[in-house]
C-alpha cells in the first residue's frame, strides 16, 4: 500500500473518527484506526465495539491496499506536521512508514483482517431531516442522561419516531428531558430506540448547522451519514420507562420568570449549597421568589426575586445543578416553571405556546 495527500487531507478525517479510540484499551487493535486505500479514496475507520466511524478522503494512490496503525499516534503525527505538506505513506511488510517534507516516521502495524467493522445493519426504517433540528435533539436532552446506572436503558438517549415527528428522551430518574421536532414525511412506522450515551456524544459531536443527515434505524444499530462520514452506534436493548406518565399535565402554579435574572440568582445561591447534596430551597409568594441555600459549615445564601406569581405560597427543594441544566437549554429570553405542589415535579419550559422542548425536575426534601 503506497499513497500520497496533503496534510490536511488526511487530518480532517482523522479528526473526525479520532474520538471513539479509547487510549487505554483490553483490545490492542482497538487504539488502531484502519486503512483502506481504494479507487482514489481512502477509507479510515475507528471504533470501540459500541460506536463506529468511517471518514473518507480523496487521495493519491500508487498501491492499493489496507492496514491498522496507531490512531492517537497517526493522529498527533499530522497535527504537529506543517499547513499544507505532502503527506507519503508506504507500508513494508508489518511498519509503516510516512514521509512528510524533512519528517520521517515508521510505525507499527497490526494486520486489518484482525480489526472489528459493521457492514450491513438490518435496517427498519430511514429518516432524512436537517443537521440542525437532529443537533437540537440532542443539545436539548444529553444533559439528562444517566451515567453507568445499574438501570443499564437510562445510560443513553430514547430516540422516538410518531407519524411526522422524531423525539428524544432523557432522563436519570431525578430529572427528564423531551424534545420534539417535525419530520418533512412521515416515519414509515413508530419505533423507540435508545443510544448509548458514548454514541450520542460523538453524533453530536459530527453535526453542525449546514445541510441534511440521514439517519438509517436498524433493530440493533443506528447509522447516521453526513459529508463522507458514516457513524454507526450499537443500540441499548432495553424498555425505556414510560415517560409520558411522569411530565407533570398544566401544573396548577406556575412562574414566569426573566430566564437570566432566575439562572443568576441561582448560580450564586448555589456556591454555599452542600458540596454533595447541592439542594437549595424556594419559597413562592405573590410575584416574588426567595432562594436559600445553606452548608455544613453553617454558611447561608439568599436570593429574592421579582417574578410574575399568582399562584399558592409553596416552599420547595431543588437539586440546584437540575434547575441550572434546565434553563441553560431553554432557548428564550422568558421561562415559565410550573408546580402544583411542594412534594411534585416541576415543568421547566419556553413561553407558553412552545413545548417542544420541556424539562422536568424531581423535588428535594431539605
Amino acid at each position: 500500500m503506497k499513497l500520497s495527500a496533503q496534510r490536511e487531507t488526511i487530518l480532517k478525517p482523522l479528526q473526525a473518527v479520532i474520538g471513539v479510540v479509547e487510549r487505554r484499551q483490553t483490545m490492542p487493535i482497538l487504539a488502531n484506526v484502519l486503512l483502506v486505500a481504494k479507487d482514489g479514496t481512502l477509507f479510515i475507520t475507528a471504533t470501540d465495539l459500541e460506536v463506529e466511524l468511517v471518514a473518507q478522503t480523496e487521495v493519491d494512490i500508487e498501491t492499493p491496499g489496507e492496514i491498522t496503525l496507531p490512531g492517537r499516534k497517526l493522529f498527533d503525527i499530522c497535527r504537529a506536521l506543517n499547513d499544507n505538506v505532502k503527506i507519503t505513506l508506504s507500508v513494508d511488510g508489518e511498519k509503516a512508514t510516512l514521509r512528510a517534507g524533512r519528517s520521517r516516521f515508521t510505525l507499527s502495524s497490526l494486520p486489518a483482517n484482525d480489526f472489528p467493522t459493521v457492514d450491513e445493519i438490518a435496517e427498519q426504517q430511514k429518516l432524512k431531516l436537517k443537521r440542525a433540528d437532529l443537533g437540537r435533539l440532542l443539545d436539548k436532552t444529553h444533559f439528562a442522561m444517566a451515567q453507568q446506572d445499574v438501570r443499564y436503558y437510562l445510560n443513553g438517549l430514547l430516540l422516538e419516531t410518531e407519524g411526522k415527528v422524531l423525539r428524544a428522551v432523557a432522563t436519570d430518574g431525578h430529572r427528564l428531558a423531551l424534545c420534539t421536532v417535525g419530520l418533512d414525511t412521515a416515519a414509515e412506522r413508530n419505533e423507540q430506540v435508545i443510544v448509548p450515551r458514548k454514541g450520542v456524544l460523538e453524533l453530536q459531536r459530527l453535526l453542525d448547522d449546514e445541510g441534511e443527515v440521514e439517519v438509517t434505524l436498524g433493530s440493533n444499530h443506528i447509522r447516521a451519514e453526513l459529508d463522507g462520514i458514516r457513524f454507526t452506534s450499537k443500540l441499548i436493548d432495553g424498555r425505556f420507562p414510560e415517560y409520558g406518565r411522569v411530565v407533570p399535565n398544566n401544573p396548577g402554579n406556575v412562574i414566569k420568570a426573566d430566564r437570566e435574572l432566575l439562572r443568576h440568582a441561582l448560580q450564586r445561591a448555589a456556591i454555599l449549597s452542600n458540596e454533595k447534596y447541592r439542594g437549595i430551597r424556594m419559597e413562592l409568594a405573590e410575584n416574588a421568589v426567595t432562594i436559600q441555600a445553606n452548608n455544613p459549615e453553617q454558611e447561608e445564601a439568599e436570593e429574592t426575586l421579582e417574578i410574575e406569581y399568582q399562584g399558592d405560597t409553596i416552599e420547595v427543594g431543588f437539586n440546584v445543578n437540575y434547575l441550572l441544566d434546565a434553563l441553560a437549554a431553554v432557548d428564550h429570553d422568558q421561562v415559565e416553571v410550573g408546580l402544583s405542589d411542594p412534594n411534585s415535579s416541576c415543568l421547566i419550559h419556553g413561553p407558553a405556546g412552545d413545548d417542544s422542548a420541556r424539562f422536568v425536575v424531581m423535588p428535594m426534601r431539605l
